[in-house]
């Protein structure tokens, strides 16, 4: 079983990249989310779409206190002097008629470059426009979803029992979608496709959502960043104060249990040369 602890002392970032919390949705771990942010904290925080999840709302509401106390986690920092980024995705894609808006001192932005502290340009985006699915035809996307749905269920108890037995959080549809030739080469043609249109932007990298994969890499010469989620891996990314980047990965308890786990499990990379002009 995995040791705990009492929850320790804040980790504060400069910069913190949050993605696919998809609240709304039945499958959003709100509770994990919040015992994640009751013990880091960030200068800046970047909201990179799928937030909030529309398309799962419009077909049947669901909208509990934890997916709310969320909100009123982010809206909390921002009062408190945080800048917060709001890039919405597919799944919020009604706030991208709002761009510049603010909302309870949440900004609302199509896209945004972030500037690191050692001087890189990232290109900071949901990156849906890059999926040739949700692009060009709507109806294969929302059935999908559909079984990206049906997976998550299973997630759900097929973790009851390893709970039952004292095993951690294990994710199936994380495993099967890496397990499926199709997938593992849509996931490469995305990272190089949003890769090269960071270099496009005059950009030394890219930071990213939407696909679920948690990742610090280099594709077509270009730093590439993806949040993951906050349904199957529940993680993050950081930029230390010294613009390095650190994967997050959460694996404590929700926020409802009198005890966290350890420090979250990191991934780090050291920082990249910044790109030179042509």
């Amino acid at each position: 079983m995995t040791p705990t602890r009492t929850p320790g002392p804040i980790r504060h970032f400069r910069t913190l990249f949050i993605s696919d919390l998809h609240l709304g949705s039945k499958a959003a771990q709100a509770e994990r989310l919040l015992a994640f942010l009751a013990v880091h904290d960030a200068e800046k925080i970047y909201l990179v779409g799928d937030i909030v999840d529309g398309w799962r709302l419009k077909r049947a509401w669901h909208w509990p206190q934890s997916h709310n106390d969320v909100v009123q986690a982010f809206l909390r920092k921002a009062r408190k002097g945080t800048q917060i980024v709001y890039v919405p995705g597919n799944h919020d894609e009604f706030l991208r008629g709002f761009p510049g808006q603010h909302f309870g001192g949440i900004e609302v932005r199509l896209t945004d470059v972030h500037e690191t502290a050692d001087g890189r340009r990232l290109l900071v985006m949901h990156g849906d426009e890059f999926d040739v699915v949700v692009r060009n035809a709507r109806l294969i996307a929302y059935l999908g979803d559909w079984a990206y749905d049906a997976a998550i269920a299973i997630n759900l108890v097929f973790n009851q029992f390893r709970r039952r037995f004292g095993f951690g959080y294990w994710s199936f549809s994380s495993w099967a979608k890496l397990k499926v030739k199709n997938a593992v080469s849509f996931i490469g043609a995305f990272e190089t496709a949003l890769a090269s249109e960071a270099g496009r932007m005059g950009c030394d990298g890219v930071v990213c959502g939407h696909i679920h994969h948690p990742q610090i890499a280099e594709r077509a010469g270009m730093l590439y960043v993806n949040s993951g989620d906050w349904v199957e891996s529940c993680s993050a990314i950081a930029e230390r104060h010294d613009g390095s980047l650190e994967l997050l990965t959460w694996t404590g308890l929700p926020a409802a249990a009198p005890q966290l786990v350890d420090l979250p499990q990191s991934e780090e990379i050291k920082p990249l040369e910044p790109a030179k002009a042509a």
